[in-house]
């Protein structure tokens, strides 16, 4: 048995474990609710804010209410500058109306490096902004705003080659006390918010602006709450919600105004995910709303220990790329499977409403016959996905399109009642499953 196999035979064991090994026997839908955080009744007003830095500030008060058994952490009214965030477990920090927080575009603020998820792949790195690592019983809310204040680091994405050096750790299995970053010359951004490995969290109300790279990332999470919610940044991969590998997830009631894809569900990448066998499961997504940015809802496409048990539905999205994104490409292994989407409208798309890619980054997309290539355990697998009642006016490419692999084709693929103005017709290769007979009136003979 070949290392990729030996560890899907361990997530198989953990799917197991969780009790979640037939996903057809998991239903979500609108009754779904994950375990709140569990915080005491004890509220503390933060005192002692400057006009200058106050990264001090926040971590003393944090680790005082932490060791009296934890409680709500009130931000007053005002504009504070402060450097990193770090939450303990039983700590709720609420941000009151009219407060805000502005963090450093100093660099160094960030340091010293702490473990975190960047793109899929495990590091240290500068501190994401606002920090949680294997607690329990955390949240952020209020009516205030997180200002990343992110233009500091976007020129980053211009010359980064840390990422690509991550990237080839990532490929090699180099030993994560190696993959150390956490300096100018390395181009490596953090998130703005991510909780990593943590139980029973909570985002509500607050509005995230401007971060550095990816605004809210959870990672490993189990039990996620993300409700009422604005994020707002159009820097480079500003992903706007990215919960990665986590388990009873709800992001309802919240507003996307992104760069890149507003909503995204991912696993880890290729060699991390597979090593981490954390799915992302059990996932409700309802009552969102988008303005800009690559995607609605997408899945990947880093998803390699798979997405899966998935029901999202009234979604609007208003000048994004494409309304449903569901991405991967070969050799990245994992299974998206037992996808619902419904329920959404969709205005003035740049690109196509929907699109189902087993070839993301292929720049030669044609609607020829592709080459057949060995199946291996490193071949992805879309199966179960259903999208219905979907409305769009005006999609600048395709209405659809559905892009397959011939040697693991998509399957269980269901389209019912779509209402899309495109400039171009439906497409789609290598997929059975059923659809209105008009909507690919030219299918080609692979697709059923």
């Amino acid at each position: 048995m070949n290392r990729f196999s030996e560890n899907y035979a361990v997530l198989a064991i953990w799917l197991l474990a969780c009790g979640t090994a037939n996903a057809a026997d998991l239903v979500i839908d609108d009754n779904f609710k994950p375990a709140l955080p569990e915080i005491a009744d004890r509220e503390v007003r933060l005192t002692g804010l400057s006009d200058e830095i106050n990264t001090s500030v926040f971590a003393t008060a944090i680790e005082r209410l932490h060791k009296e058994g934890g409680g709500r952490l009130v931000v007053p009214p005002g504009i504070w500058i402060t450097g990193p965030i770090h939450l303990k477990s039983g700590i709720e920090l609420h941000l009151e109306e009219g407060a805000e927080l502005r963090f450093s575009t100093r660099y160094a603020d960030y340091l010293p490096v702490v473990y975190q998820q960047r793109a899929g792949v495990r590091c240290y790195n500068y501190s994401p902004f606002i920090y949680a690592r294997s607690c329990e019983d955390v949240a952020v809310t209020g009516k205030g705003v997180l200002n990343g204040q992110g233009q500091a680091w976007w020129p980053w994405k211009k010359k980064q080659p840390g990422m690509m050096r991550l990237m080839e750790m990532c490929r090699d299995r180099t030993p994560l006390e190696e993959r150390v970053f956490g300096k100018e010359e390395d181009g490596v951004r953090p998130d703005f918010i991510q909780f990593i490995d943590c139980r029973r969290v909570l985002l509500e109300g607050i509005t995230a602006k401007d971060g550095p790279s990816w605004n809210i990332h959870p990672v490993w999470c189990e039990d996620l709450t993300i409700r009422g919610v604005s994020v707002v940044a159009h820097g480079p991969n500003s992903d706007g919600i990215d919960p990665d590998g986590c388990r009873r997830v709800l992001v309802e009631d919240c507003f996307l105004d992104t760069g890149d894809d507003a909503i995204c569900l991912k696993s880890g990448r290729d060699q991390e995910g597979w090593d981490a066998a954390r799915p992302c499961e059990d996932i409700l997504i309802c009552n969102c709303r988008a303005l800009a940015g690559y995607g609605l809802i997408v899945i990947g496409s880093e998803m390699s220990a798979g997405v899966r048990n998935v029901y999202a539905h009234d979604l609007t999205g208003i000048g994004t790329d494409r309304g449903i994104r569901i991405k991967t490409r070969r050799g990245r292994g994992g299974i998206v499977e037992n996808i619902r989407i419904e329920n959404l409208r969709l205005e003035k798309t740049r690109a196509e409403a929907i699109i189902i890619n087993m070839r993301d980054g292929d720049r030669t997309l044609g609607e020829g016959v592709l080459s057949q290539q060995p199946k291996t355990d490193a071949t992805p697998t879309f199966r179960n996905i259903t999208i219905r009642n979907v409305t769009c006016h005006g999609a600048a490419k395709y209405s659809v399109r559905v892009i397959g692999i011939p040697e693991n084709p998509i399957t269980g693929l269901v389209l019912e009642d779509l209402r899309i103005e495109a400039t171009k017709p439906a497409s789609i290769q290598y997929a059975e499953g059923t659809w209105d007979p008009g909507l690919f009136p030219s299918t080609a003979p692979e697709a059923r």
